[in-house]
């Protein structure tokens, strides 16, 4: 008898299989519901049990953000139970109101489902339709703030790749839907389904960071002055050289006063702060990809054991240590709030 697939069960059956909705609407953003659509087809095809249904609200196609028409499997009012309901995002849900028969549509789902997830701005779909009330929640970064204040019955996490509240899961901008679904078929079928996914699709399983991870210097304003943008190319390429105030500003040709003020004007920060935050980040990729503490101490230039924990309880309050043990599966990387998990780094 050879070796079983992931998801088969012992003698060769399976169970019926879950049955995933994506719901879309005009204006939906087309990788919102391409990239769960394509985990959840993918672990199907390698041995998971999942029927994929993508529904509108009256069955007839919709124009995606890219203009793209896209075709529709059955109106809302043909489902009947099903096992997950995805509402991916779009650009106007953060500045506009709702398209007609939108959130009728997602409290509809949600009642006939297990569990309900959104993709990006979804998220202001479901908190709309009072699914998110009382629930921690995330989406798009850059829409985070909107989402608080318009409803400050949800707790919003701006930093979180996904966020699972009981039977609710939200997810941050776009891509972060695969992230989503592969933690979605972790819970359905396992880690080793969810890991072999990830490599047919040449993904993490477990990405780097929080949204803010995404990264240092791709959050950074690029500087206007030139030396100052090669200082931050050479930090980012070699965390762990000599990057005190005196190298850099010899390396550069300027004064350290004058290259203090460079950094306070150009990039928010001192020259100290911003090479700690990319030591930072670099321990953390260190320590997910199960680098010791020490090694990653070393090798991202913060030195010491006490060094790196000091710099990982004041920026993420939690040791070194502790952070390393939320990787070493990929069911890990999460903080537990109460019900709510808080996924920032899949």
């Amino acid at each position: 008898m050879g070796a079983m697939r992931p998801g088969q069960r012992p003698g060769g059956r399976r169970p019926a299989p879950r049955a995933v909705v994506v719901f879309v609407y005009d204006g939906v953003r087309l990788m919102d519901v391409a990239a769960p659509l394509e985990v959840f087809a993918t672990a199907a095809g390698l041995g998971g049990s999942y029927a994929l249904t993508v529904c509108s609200a009256d069955g007839a196609p919709v124009i995606t953000s890219t203009g793209t028409r896209l075709h529709a499997d059955a109106a809302v009012g043909q489902i009947g139970e099903v096992h997950t309901v995805v509402v991916p995002g779009s650009d106007d849900l953060p500045h506009h109101p709702p398209p007609d028969g939108l959130l009728d549509a997602v409290a509809f789902l949600a009642g006939r489902s297990a569990r309900v997830a959104s993709v990006c701005t979804g998220a202001f779909a479901l908190a709309a339709a009072g699914l998110l009330d009382g629930r921690r929640a995330t989406t798009h970064w850059r829409h985070a703030a909107v989402l608080a204040r318009r409803h400050p019955a949800v707790t919003v996490d701006p930093d979180a790749i996904f966020v699972r509240d009981g039977h609710t899961y939200t997810s941050a901008g776009v891509t972060a839907g695969i992230d989503l679904a592969l933690a979605l078929v972790e819970d359905d079928e396992g880690a080793d389904l969810a890991r072999e996914v990830a490599r047919d699709l040449v993904v993490f399983l477990r990405r780097p960071g929080g949204q803010s991870q995404f990264s240092v210097a791709a959050r950074t304003p690029s500087p206007r002055h030139d030396v100052l943008r090669g200082l931050l190319d050479a930090v980012a390429g070699d965390p762990a050289a000599d990057h005190s105030l005196a190298a850099l500003a010899r390396r550069g040709g300027l004064s350290a006063r004058h290259l203090t003020r460079l950094f306070n004007e150009q990039v928010g920060s001192t020259p100290a702060a911003y090479v700690e935050s990319v030591r930072l980040e670099a321990a953390q990729a260190l320590l997910e990809a199960g680098e010791t503490v020490t090694g990653a101490a070393r090798r991202s230039g913060l030195g010491s054991d006490e060094s790196l924990r000091r710099v990982f309880l004041r920026h993420l309050g939690v040791t070194p240590s502790a952070y390393r043990a939320r990787f070493r599966t990929a069911g890990t990387g999460v903080t537990g709030t109460g019900s709510a998990t808080v996924v920032r780094s899949r």
